[in-house]
């Protein structure tokens, strides 16, 4: 906002006797500092020390006002005040004026009429207007203003200020709204556009409640469509935000906050919301909070851990679809094996990474699975880790590796990494749960699982979902980053959508594949947020301070969704048989459990 201030540029000399007025020199306030060192008013602009300034009023509106119309002047990204003057007219005064008005024009229908001259539409539609405002007035359902509307642009050039001028011009009369400059009133003009509060160019509209509502350019965005599923409430206007995600450029989400601020209750809604739509949905479960969820959707919970009865064979591979080339499959499923191994030992040097690339290109080749056989026989013989051991034992320079790998193909983490695989996920709810798995553990088993995962979600096009819960775990190694921002950026091509859910945001951020993944998710929802890391989040979102100020004061299930280009505030809501299913408070959990006792 521009800053006037009228003052003397030199302060006045202090009275001294003799000559001693002669060595008096004036003292520089800070009033002399801020102030420019000239203003030439000129008769359409006004120069300050080189810098122009130009003001406009509107003087012509449309018949109709669509809702924020002055929201296309405002994002415009030009300097520029815009001062509303808004002046209270008494109702009994504009009463009187229309009660005139109204018989002029009635008068002059019925003159029409009588001599049979052909009807006037303008005159008919004006007397209408007349009527329906009146009426409004008298039941107090709308009140008269005097509203005056003005505008400074700034520029270095004339040209400057002839462009900017252009612009908008074109977006008000693309709108039949005509625009003036204050021409011999640039002072009057500049100075009703700076917070006086005075409006010295007096250039009024009369306007009613209503469209004097459509100026004001702070409006909610709409997330409401004909298809999809219930999100939330939108807590600007209390509309539903209803749509389908796969209806974006992609169906990727993100959800940030801190630990119970409703996260998991929202992501379960969604997800039975989106079965009851035909949307799959698979996910990765850290905590096993989404076994009640499984069991009341008729769908499958494997409990994933060193004991466990449910494995997964790091060696399967995928299906190879028609539009895609065996050896492709192949080849990329090598790379991704490469890429757990460097998790699960601890890393690999240049050497060893390469040594690794051919141990399992020999291990499959020695159970007949090469680029030039039958993918249909591959299921049949796939290798296990205790096989990929078996052929570093036979390379030269692999002896570090095969003490290392040794952990994994006997002992206790033999029973999940060197068997083979014993599930299906022919159901339309699955959930893999990793409580019981050792921390060190984790991110590995969430590696091979999502590698699993996506082999199958390859194989078969169908609408799915695939829901990565406290995706900090896998976000700790470089090589699961990059495999779950690979998913991401693939997924909408296999009409996946991706849900990645943390709580650690800094974690999340910490790698380099923390921002892509935000970047590849056309859908993001941020909830409460711990003061640590909201500067994080503010930045990474770009959002507001009055955004920040919501995020760190908001209630549980309440946030701010984004869905593309437009962001609103959303509140959660389930129906109590959906809150039953859904709800990971112990106390409610305990007391459901209470009441089946009794029953």
């Amino acid at each position: 906002m521009a800053l006037k201030i009228k003052i003397p540029f030199l302060s006045k000399k202090r009275s001294l006797p003799g000559d001693e007025q002669l060595f008096d020199t004036t003292r520089m306030t800070l009033k002399d500092i801020i102030a420019p060192a000239s203003i030439h008013v000129n008769s359409d602009n006004i120069d300050m020390s080189g810098r122009l300034a130009k003001s406009f009023f509107i003087f012509s509106y449309p018949r109709y006002l669509t809702a924020a119309w002055l929201s296309p002047i405002i994002n415009l990204d030009v300097p520029m005040d815009i001062s509303l003057f808004i002046h209270p007219v008494k109702t009994e005064r504009v009463l009187k004026q229309l009660r005139r008005k109204v018989t002029e024009v009635q008068s002059e229908l019925i003159e029409k009429q009588a001599k049979g001259l052909v009807r006037d539409p303008i005159l008919e539609t004006g007397f209408q207007d007349l009527e329906t405002l009146r009426d409004r007035l008298q039941t107090a359902q709308e009140k008269m203003f005097r509203v005056g509307l003005y505008i400074t642009i700034y520029g270095e050039t004339p040209e400057e200020l002839r462009k900017i001028e252009t612009t908008i011009r074109s977006i008000f009369e693309s709108r039949l709204l005509y625009i003036k400059p204050a021409l011999y009133q640039q002072s009057e003009g500049f100075n009703s556009g700076i917070p006086y509060g005075k409006d010295l160019i007096g250039v009024h509209t009369s306007m009613n409640t209503a469209p004097l509502s459509s100026i004001f350019p702070f409006v909610s965005f709409d997330l409401s469509s004909n298809e999809g599923i219930l999100y939330g409430l939108n807590r600007h206007n209390n509309s539903l935000i209803l749509f389908d995600r796969f209806s974006l450029e992609n169906a990727n989400e993100v959800v940030f906050a801190k630990s119970g601020a409703g996260k998991s209750y929202y992501v379960k809604i969604q997800i039975l919301r989106s079965l009851m739509t035909g949307v799959d949905t698979i996910v990765l479960d850290p905590e096993n909070e989404y076994k009640n969820l499984s069991k009341a959707v008729g769908g499958s919970f494997f409990n994933i851990s060193l004991s466990s009865q449910n494995h997964i064979n790091p060696f399967d591979l995928p299906k190879p679809r028609e539009d895609e080339r065996p050896e492709d499959v192949l080849r990329s499923n090598i790379i991704n094996l490469v890429g757990l191994m460097r998790i699960m030992l601890g890393g690999l040097t240049p050497e060893e990474d390469s040594i690794m690339d051919q141990a399992l290109t020999e291990t499959y080749a020695a159970k007949d699975i090469t680029v030039s056989s039958d993918p249909k026989a591959w299921g049949d013989s796939v290798p296990l880790m205790e096989d990929l051991e078996t052929v570093l034992r036979g390379m030269e320079g692999a002896d570090s590796l095969t003490r290392r790998l040794r952990k994994f193909t006997v002992g206790t983490y033999a029973n999940f990494f060197n068997s083979p695989t014993n599930i299906s996920m022919d159901k339309k709810f699955i959930s893999f749960g990793i409580r019981d798995m050792e921390e060190g553990l984790r991110p590995m088993a969430m590696y091979i699982i999502m590698r699993y995962i996506w082999n199958k979600v390859r194989s078969e096009l169908k609408r799915r979902l695939l829901v990565v819960d406290e995706a900090w775990w896998i976000m700790k190694s470089e090589n699961g980053a990059s495999f779950l921002f690979g998913i991401a950026k693939r997924a909408r091509k296999y009409y996946l959508g991706v849900t990645t859910i943390t709580q650690d945001v800094s974690d999340f951020m910490k790698s380099e594949y923390g921002k892509p993944i935000i970047t590849n998710s056309s859908i993001q929802l941020l909830m409460k947020q711990s003061p640590a890391t909201i500067d994080l989040v503010q930045k990474t979102f770009n959002l507001t301070d009055e955004e920040k100020n919501l995020l760190l004061e908001t209630g549980i299930g309440e946030g701010i969704f984004f869905a593309g280009q437009k962001r609103v505030a959303i509140k959660v809501v389930a129906s109590p048989t959906e809150h039953e299913i859904v709800t990971t408070s112990p106390k409610e959990i305990l007391e459901q459990r209470e009441i089946k006792k009794e029953e």
